[in-house]
């Protein structure tokens, strides 16, 4: 019998996991932003910061392997109301054989309202981001604010992220900021920051 992690993934599936997104580091080390998967203390935290009315979705962008995304499941999202967002067509083909029942879509989050289905629109509850956006210039995080808030109108984010302060200039991007979690267990340690468009 498999021995399961306390994220309800086998060692072995996680030792596959890691193997899968450290080739994906090797390949792109921007794009994928840290060298192994986020821990499950991490993201267990991430889940339980996740709101959304019954009749909403959770989308997560950049999911990688799928370890937050199994984590959202386990915290009781139902996979029908899950949708991922993965851009390399390899990670997204290991996503959609390991996550079943979830919708993955095989797309960029920067340009989220062409890749999400148009009946979600205005539906998405929380939308979480495993994207690197420190790394990337105003005018790219100005651009994957503004599609976040064409599909979520109002509701912002949650960006995990290895800065203690906040990674992004949120008054720079019309955006007020919350640090909602922090996992010293986590390797390298991360927070959990919410973003929502400021008032007015």
């Amino acid at each position: 019998m498999s021995e399961l992690t306390a994220g309800g993934s086998t060692r072995a599936e996680r030792g596959s996991n890691a193997l899968l997104f450290f080739r994906r580091w090797l390949a792109n080390p921007l794009q994928m932003g840290s060298v192994i998967p986020s821990s499950p203390a991490l993201c267990r935290r991430i889940a339980a910061l996740v709101e959304r009315r019954p009749d909403e979705v959770v989308v997560e962008l950049g999911a990688g392997t799928g370890v937050v995304s199994r984590a959202l499941l386990a915290a009781g999202v139902p996979a029908e109301k899950l949708v991922v967002v993965e851009i390399v067509p390899e990670m997204a083909d290991h996503l959609r054989d390991s996550l079943p029942g979830v919708q993955v879509v095989c797309g960029d989050a920067f340009a989220l309202p062409d890749a999400l289905p148009e009946r979600l629109h205005g539906k998405v509850g929380t939308a979480i981001c495993g994207i690197p956006l420190v790394l990337l210039p105003l005018e790219q995080q100005r651009r994957f604010v503004t599609a976040v808030e064409r599909v979520a109108p109002g509701r912002g984010f949650l960006l995990y992220t290895y800065c203690v302060t906040s990674p992004l200039p949120y008054r720079a991007l019309g955006l007020t900021a919350r640090r909602e979690a922090w996992t010293p267990l986590n390797f390298p340690p991360a927070s959990v920051w919410r973003y929502r468009p400021a008032a007015g």
